[in-house]
């Protein structure tokens, strides 16, 4: 297929290319000629082709951004990539995605600005990695990673190549009503926050969709045939593969991929607790809570549910639940539990409530407030997509930048281990270390398959 020039193309170049693409012409429909040009195009690749991957792509950004191209589409199964190829495709009304089996192709592309990275957790690290080293953007999927002290490689290589980078945890982006809700908080409308609670679904919640509930199939199987089963282990330790290995279900509870719900749903109530709070720059300094564990040999084996209580530096306390636990602290404290998830701020004055349903508060003229023009304002943006675009187009930092990212994580990963370890955990933001627990600092990294291991290359 004849590459389409990126808009970091130069007219020359453009030119060039597209004599040596005579042999195979491509007719352009009328609606990209003008603004929306080729030479104009922002041209993406999609890493991780499931069902979140399809959700950011053909849902959002396919269908939304007009100044937008995905241009590849990258997973480990055959008919995933050729499949969201197809149907990327057939919604541009011409043929411009093209199936790819291996990310270092992508990464070689000099043609791709930037990546979407929806794959399993535990490959989002070493893949924006990798995206930096080869200086490309990247919208990478929440939870951050398994392992912090990745993360922090993550955060100089980011850095030094100036890329651009976009945390997807969405809710800053796509619906005004957390936007609101943190602009409430910041400008004081319930007085001085003492208590931020935050609750999300749980294992539980997913234990129907285990081949063998509750925690899933540990009988070795053949992986499928078009299944490049060694890539999508790759980072991880090897084991045998089984039914309820590499479904969406296990890749956010087995451990060895993913710290389960805690995380991998937990990111998005605790980025609007951070957002609110204005600590996007550090996380609580205090952890200590409860949670239960599935049994030895388990196939999901991630926190099954949780409740865990920290606290940052200033004494602002804040409560991490699973959904199995959120109800009845949650009508104690407020008299209100309408979602499976969502975020509370509890002040001096009054409370607030927001989730993806709708905004509540103590005090009903709040809940279609919007501050004044002389208030603190959070960024505005028609989707966290067109946050994405417009950013690498602008340089400017994204809605949901790489410190966010790192800092709301942090706080699921000591949440883990305090329940893990069973004992109390002491957090120092500025070195990112856990104080006087050498055990427990061990723990914040992750041992890498040497084939797999791309901080290394």
């Amino acid at each position: 297929m004849p590459q389409l020039p990126s808009f970091r193309t130069t007219r020359r170049s453009f030119i060039i290319g597209a004599g040596a693409a005579l042999a195979a012409p491509l007719i352009l429909p009328s609606r990209l000629l003008g603004q929306n040009a080729p030479s104009n195009h922002i041209r993406l690749a999609a890493i991780g082709c499931g069902g979140q991957g399809t959700g950011n792509i053909v849902n959002g950004i396919v269908k939304e951004l007009d100044d937008v191209r995905i241009v590849a589409a990258c997973d480990c199964f055959k008919v995933r990539r050729e499949t969201f190829a197809a149907t990327v495709n057939a919604l541009y009304g011409m043929k411009v995605c093209e199936p790819v089996a291996d990310f270092r192709e992508i990464m070689a592309r000099t043609d791709i600005d930037g990546v979407v990275i929806s794959t399993q957790d535990h490959w989002h690290v070493p893949l924006a990695f990798a995206a930096a080293r080869a200086g490309k953007d990247m919208y990478v999927e929440k939870p951050l990673g398994i392992s912090l002290a990745w993360a922090k490689k993550l955060r100089p290589e980011v850095a030094a190549k100036k890329v651009v980078f976009q945390y997807g945890t969405q809710q800053r982006g796509c619906q005004k009503q957390f936007r609101r809700a943190c602009e409430l908080v910041r400008n004081g409308y319930i007085g001085e926050v003492r208590e931020v609670l935050a609750w999300c679904p749980d294992m539980p919640t997913q234990f129907a969709n285990a081949s063998v509930p509750p925690y899933g199939s540990a009988r070795e199987e053949a992986p499928p045939p078009d299944f490049d089963y060694d890539m999508w282990i790759g980072p991880a330790p090897m084991k045998p593969y089984t039914a309820d290995r590499c479904t969406r279900y296990g890749g956010f509870h087995i451990y060895d991929y993913a710290l389960g719900f805690i995380a991998g749903w937990g990111a998005h109530p605790l980025d609007i607790a951070q957002w609110g709070l204005n600590t996007d720059h550090t996380s609580p300094v205090r952890y200590a809570g409860t949670g239960l564990i599935p049994p030895a040999g388990s196939l999901w084996d991630s926190i099954e549910t949780f409740d865990v209580q920290c606290e940052y530096a200033n004494g602002v306390a804040l409560r991490l639940l699973g959904l199995g636990l959120a109800e009845p602290v949650m009508t104690a404290k407020i008299g209100l539990f309408r979602s499976d998830h969502g975020t509370t701020f509890i002040g001096t004055k009054g409370w607030i409530n927001v989730d993806r349903a709708a905004l509540y508060a103590s005090d009903k003229t709040l809940q279609t407030h919007e501050v004044g023009d002389n208030e603190i304002h959070l960024t505005r943006t028609k989707s966290q997509a067109r946050n994405f675009a417009d950013c690498m187009r602008s340089r400017a930092a994204t809605i949901s930048p790489l410190e966010s990212a790192i800092r709301s994580d942090t706080i699921s990963h000591l949440s883990d281990l305090t329940i893990r370890l069973n004992r109390p955990l002491r957090w120092d933001p500025e070195a990112e270390k856990i104080v006087g627990d050498d055990a427990a600092n061990a723990l914040l990294d992750r041992p890498i398959r040497d084939k797999w291991n791309l901080f290394a290359s």
